[in-house]
């Protein structure tokens, strides 16, 4: 399996970048790297498995303040650019980045291209909760969305939690203001209608404050939704952790407390750690394109890999395409 590894336009650098992709290509056998990126740089990283590593060297990469479509087609030498076209033209399974979202989804889009029977592709997020892992899209791609495409993400999430994070007959849940029927704006609406008469596993509403339950394995909503809700998200965690570091190291006596109680702050820690879910793909395009955070550490851009090869072992996006062919004939 070769995957491409994008390492320019992460905040904390690409050294982070490489020692994950690195740690992940001792987690598995038959993984090849390609690295995006100062070549010269990466190389004095790069110590063992060099016969099963390649390079594309470049300094130019698309900021997060540049216009995503515009920028993706006018600087052919960024390293999204080159990292998307490489695996559109050759024997690539997968590329992983923690770049600009709007550019690897606006490229993912032009440049290796939607899959048929797909109006959008999603960018998809995986939470942790008290149970098993969440499947959340949309998380940011798409601001406005029709109720079909909504249908569209649930069946695109119900394949991935299945395959990827392998739940059985995972449930659908629509997040809205409110968990009975009928609640909600006409999308939450008239998506809940949808999805009730469809074949996946639909368990009806979802309110916000119950992402973390596990009680749902898929979570559906619109772009702008998604991404406030992830915002918030990650905004409480960080504060409950800078808050309990702060409470601990007080005083001696929330330190002995601390102690005693390191196994179950450990637990929760994790719980809360975006890291340990690493990267999550772009559900829809016809190649496995990962979205890292751009603040990943090394351990994030490990499992964010781990996550890419379980994809592309499972054949995802071929079993998204037959669920997809599958719901046309039916129609």
């Amino acid at each position: 399996m070769k995957i491409l590894v994008d390492t320019l336009g992460a905040d904390k650098g690409y050294e982070e970048i490489v020692k994950g992709a690195l740690k992940a290509l001792e987690n598995h056998n038959n993984l090849y790297l390609t690295f995006i990126g100062n070549e010269e740089e990466i190389k004095k990283l790069v110590k063992n498995n060099t016969d099963k590593i390649n390079y594309i060297d470049t300094n130019e990469y698309i900021k997060n303040d540049e216009e995503p479509a515009l920028a993706i087609r006018r600087n052919k030498k960024s390293s999204l650019h080159l990292g998307l076209k490489a695996l559109n033209e050759k024997e690539y399974d997968g590329l992983i980045s923690c770049g600009s979202t709007g550019a690897l989804l606006a490229g993912a889009t032009l440049i290796t291209k939607r899959l048929q029977n797909i109006s959008r592709a999603a960018l998809t997020i995986v939470f942790p909760t008290e149970k098993n892992p969440c499947v959340l899209l949309d998380a940011g791609a798409n601001m406005d969305c029709p109720p079909e495409l909504l249908v569209q993400f649930a069946l695109m999430g119900s394949v991935y939690s299945k395959g990827v994070l392998n739940t059985n007959n995972p449930k659908v849940g629509l997040l809205s203001v409110g968990t009975e029927e009928g609640k909600g704006d006409k999308l939450r609406k008239d998506t809940y209608e949808l999805l009730k008469n469809s074949d996946l596993n639909f368990q009806g509403n979802v309110e916000a404050r119950d992402l973390l339950s596990g009680n749902s394995d898929v979570i559906i909503t619109d772009g702008f939704s998604g991404n406030v809700l992830l915002k918030s998200t990650e905004g409480t965690a960080i504060t409950i952790m800078g808050r309990l570091k702060k409470g601990i190291l007080g005083s001696f006596k929330a330190k002995i407390g601390a102690l005693l109680l390191k196994d179950v702050l450990k637990d929760v820690k994790n719980m809360l750690d975006y890291n340990e879910y690493g990267a999550a793909p772009l559900l829809g395009v016809k190649k496995a394109v990962f979205k890292a955070h751009g603040s990943s550490n090394a351990r994030a851009i490990e499992t964010g890999i781990d996550a890419m090869v379980k994809f592309v072992e499972n054949d995802i996006i071929n079993k998204i395409e037959k669920e997809l062919a599958k719901k046309e004939i039916e129609e």
